[in-house]
């Protein structure tokens, strides 16, 4: 017999939702995001360097290598947006366990840099990891998918 969580905290888990990112990050982001690919880069780099704490900049540039094929390069950016992540969701009141879901927008660099170091680490054969990334993304959102885009296959 498979045993059952139980949750003896009033209301369940804890949901965490991030802040959103500075006005002027996310303007310099969604610029960035309007560029051809060959300028985004650059532009993502910019955003990342000026501001750390923008984590959607981190996942964009995950993106953009692996689209590539530099995967390594790709594991890299997302480990940081997965770290500077888990810093800003400590910032937030999260304590180790509870929902981090996709359904909040500004939760999404987290959940992109997480879902980007899983593929990433997959696509180098580090299996443990890519392991512990899925298992991560489901115990933070059980059945949540993000709401949009694809993270590209090695």
């Amino acid at each position: 017999m498979a045993a059952t969580p139980i949750d003896l905290r009033p209301g369940g888990l804890p949901e965490t939702v991030l802040d959103p990112a500075p006005s002027p990050a996310a303007a310099a982001f969604e610029a960035a995001m309007e560029l051809p690919p060959d300028d985004r880069v650059a532009a993502l780099a910019r955003v990342a360097a000026h501001w750390p704490r923008m984590l959607e900049a981190w996942a964009e540039l995950g993106r953009c290598a692996a689209s590539s094929g530099r995967h390594v390069e790709a594991y890299a950016y997302c480990r940081v947006g997965y770290h500077r992540g888990l810093d800003a969701l400590r910032a937030a009141g999260w304590r180790g366990s509870g929902y981090v879901r996709w359904t909040e927008p500004t939760n999404h660099g987290f959940l992109w840099s997480l879902l980007g170091l899983g593929r990433s680490a997959a696509a180098i054969g580090e299996d443990d990891e890519a392991d512990r990334c899925a298992g991560f993304l489901v115990q933070l959102d059980p059945g949540g998918e993000p709401p949009t885009g694809e993270w590209p296959q090695a």
